[in-house]
């Protein structure tokens, strides 16, 4: 389901009640994006369904402005902005991922199990210390150690903990985790896996338009086509990646096929440019030096003519005398 609704422009600065929530005021959280780094807002959504567990979700807010001037207009007035903010649902795993990592940069496989509380509170500090520092006090570059702990506090990112680390129950009551980037691969692949089928690929008409571009939806391409889509739906999960993450991931796949498909339509493309006939340049036209600029080849040519015993022209419009 689709909401549209209008919101002032400072909703931005202040806690807001969401419609369907019965918990006190949520607020907009800024958390670093999970493929650029930079700090960017999400909001904390509890979804209320008549069926089913109510679990709290978070969506990824995103500026949507128009190339040329717009406005709104609401009843009877007029609203110069004509910018959007459109929010979206975001697999909070995607979130997790760059936090996790500034608390374990290195290789994590010798790393130490940790609870999480430990791993959140090393993680809010680091993210707020390096993010002041290259903010330069810049408040829309700086992530505070409050959202990410706020974040952290939400059921749905407690979920999203399970899949990308790994977990030892020490007790019943005590659970410790590690940052894994393997079982991070592993999780990623599952989605890779359901987008990659051709229910899911044709609902995208980019992806469609795509494949048909690389030549992939001809007759006898079907093995190199089941193998496109992969390689797109790893484009597609990417945007939500740090690029290191990425390369991971598609390192995880065998494209050697489909890298040879590409290199074979570059090299049918510079072959075609080789053979194609340059056309002759017409030879420049022989300029005649003696001749002044702006005179034709005829007066030339009377000014060469012999003018001895001729009558000059003035003599014809001379007054006659009479005799």
């Amino acid at each position: 389901m689709t909401v549209v609704a209008i919101l002032p422009s400072d909703a931005l600065d202040v806690p807001i009640n969401l419609p369907s929530s019965s918990k006190p005021a949520t607020q907009f959280l800024r958390l670093p994006h999970p493929r650029t780094g930079i700090p960017s807002l999400f909001l904390p959504y509890h979804p209320q369904k008549p069926d089913g567990p109510k679990r709290d979700s978070i969506l990824e807010v995103q500026a949507v402005a128009p190339t040329h001037a717009r406005s709104w207009f609401i009843g009877q007035e007029v609203v110069a902005d004509g910018k959007l903010l459109v929010m979206t649902p975001i697999d909070p795993a995607f979130l997790l991922i760059p936090i996790l990592q500034s608390v374990y940069p290195e290789n994590t496989t010798n790393a130490v199990f940790r609870p999480a509380d430990e791993i959140f509170d090393d993680a809010a500090a680091n993210l707020e210390e390096s993010s002041t520092a290259a903010g330069d006090k810049d408040a829309s570059l700086i992530v505070s150690k409050e959202d990410v702990l706020r974040f952290t506090s939400m059921e749905c990112c407690k979920d999203a903990l399970k899949r990308v680390c790994d977990v030892k129950e020490i007790m019943e009551d005590i659970t410790v985790y590690r940052f894994s980037e393997p079982k991070v691969v592993e999780y990623l692949r599952v989605k890779v896996q359901r987008l990659s089928t051709p229910e899911t690929v044709e609902v995208s008409r980019t992806m469609i338009r795509n494949l048909a571009k690389d030549g992939l939806m001809e007759d006898g391409k079907e093995n190199l086509l089941e193998v496109g889509r992969v390689r797109a739906a790893c484009d597609l999960v990417a945007q939500y990646i740090l690029p290191g993450i990425r390369s991971l991931l598609t390192a995880s796949y065998d494209f050697t096929a489909l890298d040879a498909h590409f290199k074979s339509i570059e090299d049918a493309s510079a072959a075609l440019a080789v053979d194609k006939p340059v056309k002759a340049k017409s030879a420049p036209a022989v300029v005649d030096k003696k001749r002044k600029p702006g005179t034709s080849q005829g007066v030339e040519k009377l000014k060469k003519a012999k003018t001895a015993g001729m009558a000059k022209l003035s003599t014809f419009f001379a007054k006659k005398v009479p005799t």
